[in-house]
Formats: structure tokens, sequence, C-alpha cells
């Protein structure tokens, strides 16, 4: 690495915006060596050359020792954390006297010095990106710190340098590897995204600009993780304090709050527009109403992408109803197929969805209107009657009281309850032929399928159902109706755990018998000789060899 010929330093320091005379200028030696003895440990070595670069110009060179020194990390990690640590402390003290900016009167052997000083710093950062990858914890925080020192001695005198200086270096670094730098990641959103307002404001505009359609998977996850912390707009947890301190920063951009509102809005846009894969596609569904809408001031930017999530099918469609009908209900989005796509979600998986009771829910909201067609209405008690048949008990519990709230709220569907037949020849026909369902479960338009006209048999079969609770749930159809509705989030939440533990926890009124006739020996008659499962044993432990 070439040696920097700098100035002296002469007993007086000149102003930044002081002129730098011609006589200064000529009076370039080569740097003398830092006057370190040879015993002395590495440890107070380094804090030597340290002071020695800060007191003098002319011992700037010697900063290039330090990085030597730093970039011993592996080797000599003690030493190179002890030169990392000098190395930012020198870094600062040069920023602070301006040595690491051009001024308008500056000579060519000054600008070629602040050049110099540039340069080494741009290599420093190499060293802390480094171990910023590396998989040292300590390190990677450590590296992350001090990075984030020169970010504030930096941008403390000049905004620009948010975008254009180091910190618009180190956040790709953050984005771009997300395996190699989660720590640092962690402790950056930790302590400084959630604590400071204008980190928050040019994180949120780098992330726009180090996010293209063509990101990688682990860079739209690393954002993805950075958007998700963002404090809720208006919370008590949005931040109000300022990293870096500026003159006049209620004035500015980052203090802001519609134009913090646009920074998200349009990092947020730029990664919907990523190629996102399903799982990413369904954590933004699952959080966008509550962490993601808060920061669009033009909500209707998300229609595109809510409803093509919605027309994807799965359980993708069902993270979007949320989102689609806040659009509806809220923004006045026009989506007239809308309760034709939610019917079609109704398929074999649904009930055996991890989602279900997310469904559930949002479908009592979307069935709660009175002023819905009966026809519609019971399109969806007649589809989910008959998927409740192959559904597991956990699933059936919850249908049949979403269909007797429906039954309530809806009374003109409530002839599907018992169908009595018009003349005697029908009733002859039935009994002589059997009932012909005239339900299509094939018809995709659910005032098409003709269900007004059947019946829910299917609830009647399941008062047979195998487990108990079911059957005995199953069982309310057919009683009258005097309570007003059932609460469904009281059902919602039963798996195949909880179904066991509650049998489990019922006491025991009489111990089952388990043996109509105990034995009193197990392999042989009372005559000494063999039973059927003696000679079943016998049979099976026989071999040619014997």
């Amino acid at each position: 690495m070439p040696l920097l010929h700098l100035p002296a330093a002469g007993k007086k320091r000149k102003r930044k915006d002081e002129p730098i005379s011609s006589t200064t200028a000529t009076r370039l030696s080569k740097a003398s060596k830092p006057s370190i003895k040879l015993n002395e440990s590495r440890a107070e070595e380094i804090l030597a050359i340290e002071n020695e670069v800060i007191d003098s110009r002319k011992h700037y060179n010697s900063i290039a020792n330090l990085l030597s020194i730093a970039r011993t990390y592996k080797e000599q990690p003690k030493n190179a954390n002890l030169a990392v640590i000098a190395l930012c402390r020198v870094f600062c003290r040069l920023r602070a006297r301006g040595d690491l900016e051009k001024g308008k009167h500056y000579s060519e052997a000054e600008t070629v010095m602040v050049k110099w000083l540039e340069e080494r710093q741009n290599d420093f950062l190499s060293v802390l990106a480094v171990q910023l990858r590396g998989k040292n914890k300590n390190a990677q925080v450590t590296a992350l710190r001090l990075w984030m020192q020169l970010v504030k001695e930096e941008v403390g005198s000049k905004e620009s340098a948010w975008t254009k200086g180091s910190f618009a270096k180190l956040i790709p670094i953050l984005l771009l590897e997300y395996d190699a730098t989660e720590v640092a990641r962690d402790n950056f959103i930790q302590e400084y995204l959630h604590k400071f307002r204008d980190v928050q404001f040019y994180t949120l505009e780098l992330i726009k600009e180090s996010a293209p359609s063509s990101c990688s998977k682990d860079a739209i996850s690393s954002c993805l993780d950075i958007l998700f912390e963002l404090p809720e707009v208006g919370s008590s947890e949005e931040s109000t304090e300022f990293y870096a301190s500026r003159p006049e920063v209620e004035k500015s951009r980052p203090s802001q709050t519609n134009a913090l509102k646009k920074r998200a809005q349009e990092a947020w846009l730029c990664i919907l527009r990523s190629n996102l894969e399903p799982e990413q596609v369904k954590g933004i569904l699952s959080n966008l109403v509550h962490d993601i809408l808060p920061w669009f001031n033009n909500v209707e930017r998300l229609a595109d992408f809510l409803t093509d999530a919605y027309n994807t099918g799965g359980s993708t469609s069902l993270l979007a109803l949320s989102g689609v009908f806040h659009l509806i209900q809220e923004r006045n989005l026009d989506y007239p197929s809308f309760y034709q796509k939610l019917y079609s979600l109704l398929d074999d998986g649904i009930l055996h969805s991890k989602y279900r009771s997310r469904f559930f829910r949002l479908l009592n909201i979307f069935m709660s209107s009175t002023h819905l067609p009966a026809a519609l209405v019971a399109s969806f008690i007649k589809r989910l009657s008959r998927l409740a048949l192959s559904a597991p008990p956990a699933a059936i519990v919850a249908v049949v009281p979403w269909i007797y709230n429906m039954f309530k709220r809806h009374p003109q569907c409530t002839f599907m309850i018992h169908r009595v037949t018009a003349t005697l020849e029908e009733k002859n026909d039935i009994t002589e032929h059997g009932f012909d369902d005239p339900f299509d479960m094939e018809e995709s338009d659910p005032m098409q399928t003709n269900a007004i006209d059947s019946s829910i048999w299917e609830i009647e079969t399941l008062q047979s159902h195998y487990h108990p609770n079911v059957a005995m749930l199953a069982k309310i159809i057919s009683e009258q109706f005097t309570k007003q509705s059932y609460n469904l989030d009281d059902f919602l939440d039963y798996s195949y755990a909880t179904l066991i533990d509650a049998e489990l926890e019922k006491g025991m009124k009489k111990v089952p018998v388990i043996e109509y006739q105990i034995p009193k020996k197990v392999f042989t008659t009372e005559e000494d000789g063999l039973n059927n499962l003696g000679e079943l044993m016998t049979d099976a432990s026989w071999s040619p060899a014997e």
C-alpha cells in the first residue's frame, strides 16, 4: 500500500475553511515511523499508534499499520479487535476535525490527503464488513456498533451522507446476506431501527433502492424482517428520537410522519413487486391488516396484489380474504365476484387447513349480513355440511354451531332442516328409489347450486359419528332452536389433542370391564393342555431347523 506524503504539522492548526498557503503545500515529505519501542506489548503499540495519528498529521500513514493489524482477525482476534476500535476512534476524531472533508480553498496536496484518508476509511469499512459476515456473534455486534458510530459522526453535519456515505454501504450488507449477518441485523433492528426516527426513514429509502424486482429470496426475507419491525404509526412505540443531531430537526423530512409513511409505502410496494416466494406471500398476507395497511396513504395500491393472491387458491386465498374484505368495507373496492370466489374456497382441504380457525372467523363476518340471498346462504350451509362428512372432529365441532347460527340469522333457509314431501307420490318414490339430492356440488356459482331445495341430511348422519362429542353436538340441529346463537370462538380452537384431553379429564363413574371372563391360565387349559393362544404361540415359534 503506497504511503501518503503529508504536510508537516505546525504548532498552529489551520481551520477547515482557511486557505492553505503554497508554502505549506510544498512541504511534503515521507511520514516518519511511529516512535514505538520494540519491547512494548501489542496493545500498547496499538494505543500509541492511535495517539500519534490523532496528535499529528505526519503520522497519518500509520493508519495503514492499524489496518494491517485489524486484518489479522483470524490469527490474532484480540489484537484485531483493539485495532478496529482504535481505527474507529481515529476516523471519528478526523471527521470531527474536518480532515475528511474537502475544503473549497484546499491545495492539491490537501485534496490528495483527504482522498487518501477516505480510501483508508473505506478499507476500514471493508474490515468491519468481514466481521459482520463472520461466525463470531460478539464480533458482529462490535462491528455494527463501530460502523454506526462512524455513521453518526458522518451524518451529524451533512444529512446527505445517509444515502451516500457509510450508512448506504451498511444496509445492503445487512439485506443481501441473510444468514451471514443475521445477528448483526437483529441487533441493528433492536438498537437503532426501533429507537431512532432518522434511521427508520433512511433505511426505508435504501430498501427501496436495494430491493429491485430481481432481488434474491434471502434479500427479500431480510427486507421483510426490517419492515415488519417498524413501530406502528401513531402508536406508543413510535419513535421521536433522532440518532444524528442536526439543526432545525423539526423541519427535516425524517421528522414528518407523512414523509415517513411515504417512504414505507414505497419500500413495501417495491417488495410486493419482487419475485416473492409462496411462503413470503403468506407471511405478508398474515400481517397485512395490522402491520402494512397503516403505512399506506393510498390503500388502493394494494388492490392488484390482494386480488392476485385471492385468485391463487388454497391457503394463500384464505390469507388474502381479510385484506380484500378490508378494501371492500373501508375503501369501497369493487369486487362483484367476492362471494363466488369465497364459495370456491370451500374445497376438500379447507377443513384440514391450519388456517381453518382464521377462515371461520372471517366467514362468520362475511355471512353476517341479513340481506344476503337465501339461495346464497343455503349453498354455503349445504357445501360445508357435505365437507363435514370427511372432516376431522375438530373441524366438525366448528361447522355445526356455524350452521346453527346461519339458520337463526337467515330463517328462510330453515326448510333445509326437515323437508316434507309435498305429495304421496313423491313420498312413495323416495321410499322405493331413494332420495335424489338436487344439490350440485360441482357448480361454482352459489346462486345456481339448488341447495335451497335440498336438506342437511349430512348433519343428521353426523349424529352417529364415532366421536361422542361430535355426535352430541350434531343433535342440536334436530332440537328446538331455543338458543339465540353460539359463540363461534368457543369452538374454533379445538384439535385432536384438546378433544383427547377433554375425554381424559372426565371423571370415571364406573370402571370399565376389560374381560368378560378372566382366565386363570394364559397359554394352557385347566387340564394342562394348550389352548388356542398356546397353540398359536407354538406355531409361531416353530422353524424348519428344529
